[in-house]
């Protein structure tokens, strides 16, 4: 596959902190790619050197084919990235704002007349375009940093935190566009902390902590890295002691504990049983309200890893 994003021990320190470490990182064309990790873990200045706006130490970096230098602007012009919380002139208009983008683009006028209305309305801004950004929420203005970054069809979109802000239709909105345009062959490199959201529209991730890689791959790769058997939660009406019995007496299970309706059960391996869990609940006079696999969500994955990160160090 072709790598838009890819980094070879990349490094920077501020003074004795080292912010990322030897960083190698591979962002293949036309996937959604997740980049996690703790507060401080070096996601924003992992961005921030691969937009130019800080340079590294040490190691190198390529977007879309080209080594990062601090004056590429034909490779610039190709990416588009929305930074987190975005800070906005509240002086202008929406519709100004993106103009004035669309320019330092080299984006001609009629280029401009047509985009910039599209992109309004694909952020759900089109009937406030002409609204002082003063006059705008925090969610506004996040869909407005949104839209300045699809300026000009890029081929990479970068962005940092982009559901901060958002109402819940907000995220979901802003899933959805994410979605739509890796179809239309636009690679996404995504920084956030909110794992469900990662979840919901990523094909790729990249965890990293202290500045360090801890893994990279596919969810269901990442996911098959976690130690330790899974457990199943489960609701259960007519919960009885033979539907418990049942349970006990299944090969792969370890354990079962009750809470009111909830049984959690511990597993002693990672593959997904679900289905033989519920017909022995269901042969036992029992009926499954809500099951849930716990120990391979993306939550679950990061904070087993950044656990096994900080015993080893």
């Amino acid at each position: 596959m072709v790598a838009v994003i890819e980094t070879n021990s990349l490094t920077k320190t501020y003074g004795s902190l080292v912010a990322v470490n030897k960083l190698n990182l591979k962002v293949e064309k036309n996937t959604i790619h997740g980049f996690l990790g703790p507060n401080g873990a070096g996601k924003s200045t992992t961005i921030k050197v691969l937009i130019g706006l800080l340079k590294a130490d040490s190691g190198s970096a390529k977007i879309l084919g080209q080594e990062i230098g601090w004056d590429r602007p034909e490779t610039r012009a190709h990416v588009g990235y929305m930074p987190e919380l975005p800070k906005l002139p509240k002086h202008l208009k929406g519709t100004e704002l993106l103009d004035i983008y669309g320019r330092m683009y080299g984006m001609t006028e009629a280029e401009r007349a047509k985009q910039v209305p599209e992109l309004l309305d694909v952020v759900g801004l089109g009937d406030r375009g002409t609204d002082l950004i003063g006059q705008y929420s925090k969610g506004m203005q996040q869909r407005l940093g949104l839209a300045q970054a699809l300026l000009n069809a890029p081929e990479l979109v970068i962005l940092d935190e982009p559901s901060l802000g958002l109402d819940p239709v907000g995220m979901v909105e802003v899933r959805d566009l994410m979605k739509k345009l890796a179809k239309q062959g636009t690679t996404i490199f995504l920084s956030s902390h909110l794992l469900h959201e990662v979840q919901q529209v990523c094909t790729q991730v990249t965890i990293i902590n202290r500045g360090v890689e801890v893994t990279s791959g596919s969810l269901e790769e990442i996911s098959s890295r976690v130690e330790g058997p899974l457990k199943i939660e489960v609701e259960v009406n007519n919960l009885s002691k033979p539907i418990l019995e049942k349970l006990e007496a299944l090969p792969f299970v370890d354990n079962v504990s009750r809470s009111g309706k909830k049984l959690l059960i511990e597993l002693t391996t990672r593959d997904d049983v679900r289905s033989e869990v519920s017909q022995a609940i269901t042969n036992a006079g029992g009926v499954v309200v809500a099951m849930n696999l716990k120990g391979e969500s993306l939550e679950d994955v990061f904070i087993d890893l950044l656990g096994t990160r900080e015993k080893e160090s």
